[in-house]
């Protein structure tokens, strides 16, 4: 019993193309987003925080992801006989997990610092989320029969179709339909491999946290090296054509097991406890009348002129109240205030004032 392919990639809704490959990616970020936001609140920060970031990350992501592959694989764009065009075409495939997660980065990076919030412990809340990300685009590549491996004989080996273009009959393993069932190829599903090895590095990484209290980006350190020594070990299975540096590796192995390294190194070297996410939070301080937690973000001039009116209001106050205790008539225009004296009773003033004579 094998593993069928998908008979198609795309389909039409009248001139609109849905692609399973997008629809993938868009569902990963979705789930990521999700699951970094429960995650980051849990840890004291924000509720909404993670949109603001994800509204960077994401579009910086994909850039980086596309200008990874397009530097690892540019024969095939820039090369004899490539389409320089095709390089904008995304929707085909081909994004690099190094670049998207290197560039979108730095698009967290902005976010966070305009908030004043640790980049590292924003990375240890998104951890889990990035890698479930990357097992839901694995289906992409299903639907595009590609990233696979050598034949196989193994029952749960990827049956491969022929797929042409109903309306040209010319062969598009992308775009095209398969018409004719019979699989011309039975393969290791490596994207199958990678899927369920994301998985469990998404569990790892949220048992971990749980268990060791990660910090400082030690959760996200964590998920690289996990997610490196697999793709370590799958992207030797894998057949496609990819770039070959010292001799006949592929890049990507080079890669994985040079960043495998550096995670590592990371997560055994920092220390510290859990960084304070209050920063996240946009309102008064914690405690304050409103009930809102956290502190406030950076304030504009007319936010910083207000709130000094509002203090010199409450001074003024203060000082009112204060010159009506210290008020010496306050009291003594009715026998039963509070600083009126007993009838019968002398103050001490009045006996301290009276003649020694009177005394006998």
């Amino acid at each position: 019993m094998t593993i069928p392919s998908p008979p198609q990639g795309v389909w039409y809704l009248g001139p609109v193309p849905l692609r399973a490959y997008a629809l993938c990616i868009i569902a990963g970020i979705v789930v990521a987003v999700w699951l970094t936001e429960r995650r980051f609140v849990a840890r004291g920060g924000a509720p909404g925080f993670v949109i603001d970031v994800a509204v960077w990350a994401v579009p910086f992501g994909l850039v980086g992801g596309r200008l990874y592959h397009l530097a690892t694989d540019w024969r095939t764009y820039f090369g004899p006989g490539g389409d320089p065009m095709a390089a904008l075409y995304v929707w085909n495939g081909g994004l690099g997990i190094w670049g998207a997660i290197a560039l979108g980065g730095v698009g967290a990076w902005i976010a966070c610092r305009r908030r004043g919030v640790p980049l590292g412990a924003f990375a240890d809340a998104a951890a889990p989320g990035i890698v479930l990300a990357q097992a839901i685009g694995r289906l992409g590549n299903y639907f595009n029969q590609e990233l696979y491996g050598s034949a196989t004989t193994a029952p749960w080996g990827l049956e491969i179709y022929r797929r042409i273009d109903p309306a040209t009959g010319a062969v598009d393993n992308l775009a095209g339909v398969a018409v004719d069932r019979t699989p011309v190829e039975i393969v290791q599903p490596t994207f199958l491999y990678e899927l369920v090895w994301n998985v469990l590095v998404a569990l790892l990484v949220i048992w971990a946290d749980r268990r060791f209290r990660l910090a400082h980006g030690r959760a996200f350190a964590l998920y690289v090296a996990g997610y490196t020594a697999g793709r370590f070990v799958i992207e030797l299975l894998r057949t496609d054509p990819a770039t070959r540096v010292f001799g006949d590796v592929r890049i990507n192995v080079v890669v994985a097991a040079v960043v495998f390294l550096g995670a590592v190194a990371y997560l055994l070297l920092v220390r510290g406890p859990r960084e304070d996410l209050s920063a996240s939070m946009v309102g008064p301080d914690a405690g304050s009348p409103s009930g809102t937690r956290g502190t406030p973000g950076p304030m504009t001039a007319d936010e910083k002129d207000e709130r000094q009116d509002d203090a010199d209001a409450a001074r003024d106050k203060r000082e009112a109240a204060s010159a009506t205790d210290r008020d010496p008539t306050h009291g003594s225009a009715e026998p039963s205030g509070v600083d009126s004296e007993p009838e019968g009773t002398q103050s001490e003033e009045d006996t301290s004032a009276a003649p020694p004579s009177s005394a006998h």
